[in-house]
């Protein structure tokens, strides 16, 4: 079982701000830069955890889910995270190609494209489009990272170009990318019980049609999300389908439902 800890492979405090995140992702994607260290395969292996470990802290959502994951599991944190998440997961919407070509320019190395094909395999392919007045670039990830030989499928398209990049993709090339469907969140209701308990759950997707059983882990908290990957909205053109989320919500006490709204019309 592994125990990374993404915090100290970034070298950064547990309450680091996106700034200093993004300032020590500089500094040591400099110093492992496969440019610098040419030949050393420890090298390269630490520049591919220090990509992961700043792809998932620089995004909000994904450094709130490895949070709560440190807080219930503590050094296995990164094990259960890496259960729900996958590499595509963690490196789609990444400004990674952005710091790289930042530090292809100011210090001659090679910038994103190579660097990542070098690292991933053939599962990284990148595209250009120049139409119009308009230009832009832009990455896609198909297969398992690092393997390079399709097992997964195609992925959705990565990086920050968004709808106007595949859009634009397609008017160039006549192929459309694929498109991931779009994450549902919704609520499940339980008692304080039922949350200190934990246990299966029976939820009813409506958009589906269908009853999924839910397994609620022990001592739960509100507030807290449940995650159903490829429970969302159906992708578009081979994309991978979006996730449900379940955010919990834990019913307080009869007794003090009943005095906070006394309280309420006394104000």
């Amino acid at each position: 079982m592994e125990h990374v800890d993404y915090y100290q492979v970034l070298d950064v405090d547990k309450d680091a701000d996106e700034h200093q995140i993004k300032d020590s992702y500089r500094r040591l994607a400099l110093k492992y830069h496969p440019d610098r260290n040419s030949g050393d395969p420890e090298a390269a292996e630490k520049m591919k955890s220090i990509n992961e470990a700043y792809a998932v802290l620089s995004n909000p959502q994904k450094r709130r889910d490895y949070d709560l994951l440190k807080e219930r599991y503590g050094s296995s944190a990164y094990n259960h995270f890496r259960q729900n998440y996958s590499e595509q997961d963690i490196f789609t919407g990444s400004d990674i190609n952005g710091i790289f070509e930042e530090l292809a320019r100011s210090f001659g190395l090679r910038g994103f494209d190579e660097i990542f094909r070098e690292a991933y395999g053939n599962g990284f392919q990148t595209f250009e489009f120049r139409q119009d007045g308009f230009n832009g670039k832009g990455y896609v990830f198909t297969g398992t990272f690092g393997r390079g030989n399709g097992e997964a499928g195609p992925s959705p398209q990565a990086g920050q170009m968004g709808k106007m990049a595949r859009y634009l993709f397609k008017r160039v090339t006549g192929v459309e990318l694929p498109e991931a469907g779009r994450d549902i969140v919704d609520f499940i209701r339980l008692s304080p019980d039922e949350a200190s308990r934990g246990g299966v759950r029976e939820y009813m997707h409506w958009r589906q049609g269908k009853k999924l059983k839910i397994k609620v882990p022990p001592g739960i908290k509100d507030g807290q999300k449940i995650r159903l990957a490829g429970m969302g909205d159906p992708g578009k053109s081979g994309g991978e389908p979006g996730d449900l989320y379940l955010k919990i919500h834990i019913k307080k006490p009869f007794i003090r439902e009943i005095k906070n709204f006394i309280a309420g019309l006394g104000r």
